[in-house]
């Protein structure tokens, strides 16, 4: 079992803290989803997390069983078991997608290391079966023109080939109609396992009615307000986020 913890973190981008203290571990096999209202630094968290260079840590810490990923530039914690599924992910012209897989493979391979082609293909036609994905879909390239579904089934395809130990997925549910959602959900929990722990990033249930959640946290002005269960999420759907903030003023 490996965990990812978050020590009191605070990120910035510009001279704006957006994440003002932020304190989270996740240990594989474990489906964490924070929610909460546009603009509180959800994104801006999962962003910091796996590295990207918009984004400060100013304070506090992650780590990955124990040791901190900080110092790591951002291929650096990709390889160290971190993988960031972005909310809209971009167009890679020109570049097929059974390409793309193959490249970001071969550069987590030790140097001088190759990749068996033949094993390669066997690999990515069963998560593709697995995924219920058909195989003309890896000579597309990344992401172009491709549905809001589409981009988020590629995605599901990279975490399975990549096997993180941790996915980040931001927003993973934006832009997609009930069947596209559905679908990718289902290749959520298929990938679901004693050797993933998943961060969902969502403003709405709807996603979690798909993708349980073993833990649920409401995220307001950067912080994390309020925890709990699967049940917290169908009380936010029917209450909103007013009453959390409304709860923590009187305490």
């Amino acid at each position: 079992m490996s965990s990812l913890e978050i020590k009191d973190l605070h990120v910035s981008t510009g001279d704006k803290e957006i994440v003002k203290g932020v304190s989270l571990t996740i240990q594989t096999g474990e489906v964490h989803a924070i929610m909460g209202p546009n603009g509180t630094g959800k994104s801006t968290l999962a962003k910091a997390i796996a590295g990207h260079p918009d984004y400060t840590i100013t304070s506090g810490d992650v780590l990955i069983d124990g040791k901190s990923i900080l110092e790591m530039e951002s291929d650096e914690r990709a390889r160290g078991g971190i993988f960031l599924a972005f909310q809209y992910p971009s167009e890679i012209p020109g570049v097929s997608i059974a390409n793309f897989l193959r490249a970001a493979i071969q550069a987590r391979m030790a140097e001088g290391e190759e990749i068996d082609a033949s094993g390669y293909y066997k690999r990515l036609y069963q998560k593709m079966d697995l995924l219920q994905i058909d195989r003309k879909f890896t000579s597309r390239a990344v992401n172009e023109g491709f549905s809001g579904g589409e981009k988020k089934r590629s995605e599901i395809l990279q975490m399975a080939m990549l096997e993180p130990r941790f996915a980040l997925m931001d927003e993973t549910d934006s832009g997609l109609d009930i069947d596209a959602l559905r679908i990718v959900s289902d290749g959520v929990n298929h990938l679901r396992g004693p050797n993933l722990g998943i961060l969902l990033i969502t403003h709405y249930q709807r996603l979690l009615s798909y993708i349980i959640p073993d833990h649920v946290h409401v995220m307001i002005d950067g912080r994390i307000m309020k925890s709990g269960d699967k049940t917290l999420a169908l009380e936010l759907e029917s209450r909103g986020y007013d009453w959390v903030k409304q709860e923590l003023a009187l305490t």
